[in-house]
């Protein structure tokens, strides 16, 4: 007898799976895929978005798309309570959903609150449609005036959205005073070479790099630094504090130290192994895992052979994080700067492979006409 299969989030670990549904169809089951958009942005080009590198419809999926020609049932809303020991979900809508099994990919946020900021100029990087929607300000804001632009967060995300700003208001040709609030220290957790060539990268297009202060807070058109100094500023971008939602910490399943869902080796919630989930939103038992794209990409398939498995009471593969992972850094001028292993390189060749690999990903999973959408 067919089940219930609910899928939460058109995220990067649920691509397979989506467009894999009529796998699911052929053997008897229903399909539900609940998604807060019908399009998925991806997070690993959105700050070459954001600076005009690639169109929006270069980065995104069009999960609903994609859902209905599987033969699944699409809903536009979001998840807000879930009830595990019930098997059901309540949808923002009011609207309750029964599963028999169920996938969780919800990504992540940035929590702007904890900075006192809410109004329209703090731009959260996640979700990605805000970096679009931030550079349509952005460009409109140029042709009036000189800006001054702080991102806050010394990571990947903030290194890639300084450097991409610069390019895009230099292709507006507009004045931009550009300033990144490190925390500690640039790329804290980074080989040096790594921290020395992206610093340089900035330092080199006049980029503030501010290191050992952190942001307290955000008060009208200044951020308010930990030293009790102020950077005035036009937008603020918060690149720091990327966590999962609270949703399942409300909804009284086990969580690991950050909130996410605490899964074991084969992306199962330890308490109901019903419920699988990747990407930013889980927490792996097994080991901590870095919020970066590259393990929800990898665990795409795993979820996929697993939910198939698991609907027909067979083996389960185990999800085994790569010791080392390819990061590169899109700096937003042409060039990259590349990790592998203990290899540090940048440079043109560093974005080309970089911009090799996103479009290969892209185009495995663009099927359903997303370059002909309309932005």
């Amino acid at each position: 007898m067919g089940k219930q299969l609910v899928i939460v989030g058109a995220g990067h670990a649920h691509l397979t799976i989506i467009k894999n549904l009529q796998e699911f169809k052929d053997a008897g089951h229903d399909v539900t895929v609940v998604s807060s958009s019908a399009l998925h942005y991806y997070s690993g080009m959105g700050p070459g978005m954001l600076s005009g590198i690639y169109r929006p419809e270069d980065i995104r999926f069009n999960v609903e798309k994609m859902s209905r020609d599987g033969g699944a049932e699409f809903i536009e809303d979001k998840v807000v309570r879930m009830h595990p020991p019930k098997k059901e979900i309540v949808l923002q809508s009011g609207r309750t959903l029964a599963y028999d099994v169920m996938s969780v990919n919800t990504g992540s946020f940035v929590p702007v609150e904890a900075a006192g900021a809410s109004d329209n100029r703090v731009i959260p990087v996640k979700p990605i449609e805000n970096l679009l929607d931030a550079r349509r300000k952005i460009i409109a804001a140029l042709k009036n005036r000189d800006l001054k632009i702080t991102i806050v967060g010394g990571g990947p995300t903030g290194v890639e959205v300084a450097g991409n700003l610069w390019r895009l208001a230099r292709s507006e040709s507009g004045q931009c005073r550009i300033t990144l609030i490190a925390g500690s220290r640039l790329l804290d957790q980074f080989k040096a070479d790594v921290r020395t060539r992206v610093f340089n990268s900035l330092i080199r297009r006049n980029v503030q790099v501010v290191e050992d202060t952190r942001v307290s807070g955000i008060k009208d058109k200044a951020v308010v630094l930990s030293d009790g100094s102020t950077v005035d500023s036009d937008f603020v971008f918060m690149a720091v504090g990327v966590k999962p939602s609270p949703l399942f910490e409300d909804s009284g399943m086990p969580v690991g130290p950050d909130g996410g869902m605490l899964v074991n080796q084969y992306l199962q919630s330890v308490a109901f192994p019903e419920v699988f989930g990747g990407g930013d939103c889980i927490s792996f038992e097994p080991e901590p895992l870095a919020k970066v794209g590259v393990y929800a990409v990898r665990q795409n398939p795993i979820l996929f052979n697993n939910l198939l498995c698991y609907l027909k009471d067979s083996a389960l593969t185990p999800f085994i994080p790569q010791k080392a992972v390819l990061l590169a850094f899109n700096m937003g001028d042409g060039s990259a700067v590349v990790q592998w292993h203990s290899l540090v390189w940048g440079g043109r060749l560093g974005f080309a492979l970089k911009n090799y690999i996103d479009k290969a990903f892209m185009k495995k999973f663009q099927i359903s006409g997303e370059l002909e959408t309309n932005p």
